[in-house]
């Protein structure tokens, strides 16, 4: 694995990106930000070079990430676009900006590849679904992206008719995690805890339960029965649940997120 990564845009998730990538051998940074001092802080601390403009940025790099606001990139994009070679493959994290759309913003120079990621990338952990239907992408190019971005987290290669079910899942699914979060908290200080004692307590049973997910092989519908007794506290927990429609309220909310996603593009 050996390229110039070259990002369009240096804000929270381009920054990650590149910071997930410093330790990746023979893959270097090149960064423009129309903010200076987001790129003079990446290059501060060795993870990226400056590019003195958008015509340099594509020029001197072999795979582009563009990672601007939806409203910035039809114009981004007009500086870019002379300097794109036929060898260069431009990866997007817009929301919303189809494959297609991506073709239109390239006019045709190079291949693309729409990305959408989740805000847990920014510590390592993120879920990128990845779509490589462009026809004029080479099976190289598309190893090497799914490769690339599998240092920051995991990938999954998918057709992108699956991109707004995608968003509503894994997309917005943190703000639901984070959202029944502070329920949890909430209720910690309601029944005596200091503040911070409550959002320890909540974020250690977040993080050990997903270890626990993710390592015992078991599904998790076995693993909260394994923690559901007869007659117990858990079950009496869960039946308020169910009697609120929590679970159906869940779904309905990642179907929500999918449909506004569908608007959106």
């Amino acid at each position: 694995m050996a390229a110039v990564i070259g990002f369009l845009g240096a804000g929270n998730m381009g920054a990650a990106i590149i910071g997930g990538l410093a330790a990746v051998p023979g893959v270097s940074a090149l960064a423009y930000d129309v903010d200076a001092a987001k790129t003079d802080a990446l290059a501060a601390k060795g993870l990226a070079q400056k590019a003195a403009s958008p015509e340099a940025l594509a020029a001197g790099s072999d795979y582009i990430v563009l990672c601007v606001k939806p409203q910035y990139l039809t114009g981004a994009m007009q500086a870019l676009v002379l300097a794109l070679r036929p060898e260069t493959t431009v990866c997007s994290i817009v929301a919303g900006v189809t494959v297609a759309r991506l073709k239109e913003l390239t006019g045709g120079r190079c291949p693309v590849v729409r990305i959408m990621p989740n805000t847990p990338a920014l510590v390592g952990a993120g879920q990128f679904a990845l779509c490589l239907d462009d026809p004029a992408l080479a099976a190289g190019q598309k190893a090497f992206v799914g490769e690339l971005f599998a240092k920051l987290g995991r990938t999954y290669v998918l057709e992108e008719r699956f991109f707004d079910a995608f968003t509503g899942l894994a997309g917005s699914g943190p703000a639901y995690v984070l959202h029944f979060m502070e329920a949890l908290i909430e209720s910690g200080v309601y029944m005596g805890f200091p503040r911070d004692k409550a959002t320890d307590i909540v974020i250690g049973l977040f993080a050990g339960t997903a270890k626990l997910a993710a390592q015992s092989g078991l599904h998790p519908s076995v693993l909260r029965e394994m923690v559901t007794s007869p007659a117990g506290t858990t079950i009496e927990g869960l039946m308020h649940l169910d009697r609120m429609a929590v679970r159906a309220a869940i779904i309905d909310a990642a179907v929500a997120s999918r449909d506004r996603s569908r608007e959106l593009g």
